[in-house]
């Protein structure tokens, strides 16, 4: 018996208009059969493989090369294609010429004498690794993915086998023709692009985009255009989105970092964003201070900054890092709420002996000149810092390319998701002592758990998208602050933010310390994880968390893998300030047909090295799950939807055999 014959012509006329509408894009027998022949076919194909980094900060460079080789995926895909059958070298340029195909061309015509030569035997070395990279995807899905002025030519080089003498010939004509009509360069680099493409299937980004590293505008373009992208916003991409929103502590946040370290060209060449206000006030105000708290982190730049630079931009920093701390203080005094009255601190200084008192112990001041501070008064904006603020609001919520990334972020991002028994967040689900879920307030109602993310999710939006003049809009704007730095925030999740203890307070005693929230103890339980894993609806035989946040300290013997293989912390060391404290430079995960593995990535040098000497990032591979059968569509969460689609393209074929819908030639 059919399983169309299953389907009663009761279900059918319960979902009739629904089977109407199906019908205007299926509108007979034979488009309907087509499409599920073809809907059957794909949930037989391998699993496409996802991507999984966390923690980018800023690092364009190594960001946009992991995903040109995709972690190193190019280069094993060529060693197994050409084996040995190519010299080393010869799979180096080949990989550096995948991956950077402009460049490379350049570098290779001022050499090679013989360039026809060389377009033939590349051309035909690119059509391997295309057909072996496309082998898991629709003829249709690998078509929309090539260019369109190349489509035609591409889908025959790949679909046509060298094994018949006449099919070799028919290929032979194809390449010397392209390379007669001057084609060639923009032939290989529509190649590349496309293995790039086809290597990586999707690319989930698990938070913290931005700061720290000189880059995040660059990497949000990527991700802009990138072909298939979820994110899962850290807290430094929601700092972000509450400066673009006009949150003020968040702007001054934002300035704060890019002064520490030394990345203000991200504010005024990426975003155009209007420094010069604040330059102007720190030079004056700061002109007798030597700032030394306050210096660039100049070690992570890469390039070298001269001393006239060096001392201005500490004078921004300690202005804009003052102007915070009043800013911050009109949030907690308006929301009690918060619970955040431990962060009044320039109340507690006693400004004649230059001390400050917190939780009744006095600590010396490392830093005793407050010109701007009235001491009767100090969490009251003088006029000029006021008009500062003022401008600078304005120089976040009209940046046109904030808006434009900010936007990628909301369209493309969320607080967590769920992918194929993956449940991806950036940092922590807040927990009870006892490994409970945690019920937190927010605005008068409490949230634990999943509805603590998904009420989370919420004011994000809203503070950014709207009405800032509602009493909600207004909440939510002053909670996106809370999310960077609040105790019960899922984004933080620590005790405080010891800001003015790292700057201010002589010594390095206990009171800088972050206590974190019992989750990142707790995750280390399998039961605890399973629990989290309950709570938000993920099943599976084999299901995971996947967190990033807190760097994984190789050297100091941590394991990203934790909770017996439940939860997987992916915060390697992008960025260049972890690096000495986790001993590598990132990690990628990777989850293919065969299973998940995790590839750990050494320092990338720099995209001239790259391209020059085809020095790629080193990295070592370790296989966290293995599957004895091989993963298919069907196994995933696309094949479920795929599998309800078939289910009603089924029923609409019944609905035309029984004469409920009548057929259509389409038009």
């Amino acid at each position: 018996m059919t399983d169309e014959k299953l389907i009663s012509k009761e279900i059918i006329e319960n979902d009739i208009r629904y089977l109407q509408l199906l019908s205007k894009s299926f509108p007979n027998i034979a488009e309907a059969s087509t499409e599920i022949i073809n809907l059957e076919a794909i949930l037989n194909l391998p699993k496409g493989t996802e991507h999984f980094l966390t923690d980018i900060h800023g690092e364009d460079e190594a960001f946009r090369h992991v995903l040109k080789n995709a972690s190193g995926a190019v280069k094993r895909k060529v060693n197994e294609i050409f084996g040995h059958t190519m010299r080393e070298t010869e799979k180096k340029e080949l990989c550096t010429l995948i991956y950077y195909p402009e460049e490379k061309l350049d570098l290779i015509k001022a050499v090679e004498e013989d360039m026809d030569d060389w377009y033939n035997i590349t051309l035909n070395n690119l059509i391997k690794v295309c057909q072996n990279v496309s082998s898991k995807y629709t003829r249709s899905k690998v078509h929309k993915a090539i260019p369109k002025e190349f489509s035609y030519t591409i889908q025959e080089l790949m679909h046509e086998s060298t094994i018949e003498p006449n099919k070799q010939a028919y290929i032979n004509v194809i390449i010397s023709t392209i390379i007669s009509t001057q084609r060639a360069d923009d032939f290989i680099i529509a190649m590349c692009n496309l293995i790039q493409r086809l290597t990586i299937d999707q690319l989930h980004i698990v938070g913290d985009i931005y700061d720290r590293g000189p880059g995040p505008h660059h990497i949000m373009d990527i991700l802009n255009d990138y072909h298939n992208v979820d994110i899962q916003w850290g807290n430094h991409d929601i700092l972000w989105m509450g400066a673009a929103a006009g949150n003020r502590a968040n702007i001054a946040n934002v300035i704060r970092i890019a002064m520490r370290y030394g990345t203000q060209s991200t504010l005024e060449d990426g975003y155009g964003i209007n420094l010069l206000p604040l330059a102007t006030f720190a030079m004056e105000h700061y002109a007798d201070d030597e700032c030394l708290k306050f210096m660039p982190k100049i070690d992570l730049l890469g390039k070298p900054m001269g001393e006239k630079t060096i001392r201005l931009v500490s004078q921004m920093h300690k202005a804009i890092t003052i102007i915070q701390f009043k800013i911050e203080a009109q949030i907690i005094k308006s929301r009690p709420e918060f619970d955040m009255d431990n962060r009044l601190l320039l109340d507690k200084i006693d400004f004649e002996k230059g001390v400050c008192t917190i939780d009744g112990v006095e600590y010396e001041l490392s830093d005793k000149y407050f010109p701007t501070v009235d001491p009767n008064d100090p969490y009251k904006l003088t006029d000029e810092e006021e008009s500062l603020m003022k401008q600078l609001e304005h120089s976040f919520r009209h940046s046109e390319k904030l808006k434009k990334h900010i936007k990628c972020l909301l369209n493309k991002g969320s607080m967590y998701t769920i992918c194929n028994s993956n449940l991806l967040f950036h940092a922590s689900i807040p927990l009870n002592e006892d490994g409970t879920l945690k019920e937190v307030l927010i605005n008068g109602a409490t949230y634990k758990g999943k509805a603590l993310l998904d009420k989370v999710d919420q004011l994000v939006r809203l503070a950014y998208t709207g009405d800032q003049k509602s009493e909600e809009g207004k909440f939510a704007l002053d909670y996106i602050w809370y999310l960077w730095c609040g105790k019960d925030a899922p984004p933080f999740d620590k005790a405080k933010m010891a800001t003015f203890e790292r700057y201010f307070i002589a010594g390095k005693p206990e009171i800088r310390n972050e206590k974190k929230g019992y989750y990142y103890s707790l995750r280390n339980n399998e039961e605890v994880c399973d629990m989290i894993l309950d709570e938000f609806g993920v099943g599976g035989s084999h299901r995971h968390i996947i967190n990033g946040h807190v760097p994984v300290k190789i050297i100091k013997g941590e394991n990203p893998i934790k909770a017996n293989g439940k939860l997987l912390v992916i915060d390697g060391g992008f960025s260049k300030a972890y690096q000495p404290e986790t001993g590598i430079a990132g990690y990628t995960l990777i989850y293919h047909s065969h299973g998940m593995q995790l590839v750990q990535h050494e320092p990338f040098q720099s995209t001239k090295q790259a391209i020059v000497d085809g020095l790629d990032i080193k990295s070592t591979t370790f296989i966290v799950e293995f599957n004895t059968q091989r993963m298919m569509v069907k196994d995933t969460d696309k094949g479920r939807v795929l599998r309800e689609q078939i289910t009603d393209l089924r029923m609409l074929l019944e609905a035309y055999r029984r004469g409920l819908i009548k057929e259509r030639t389409k038009n």
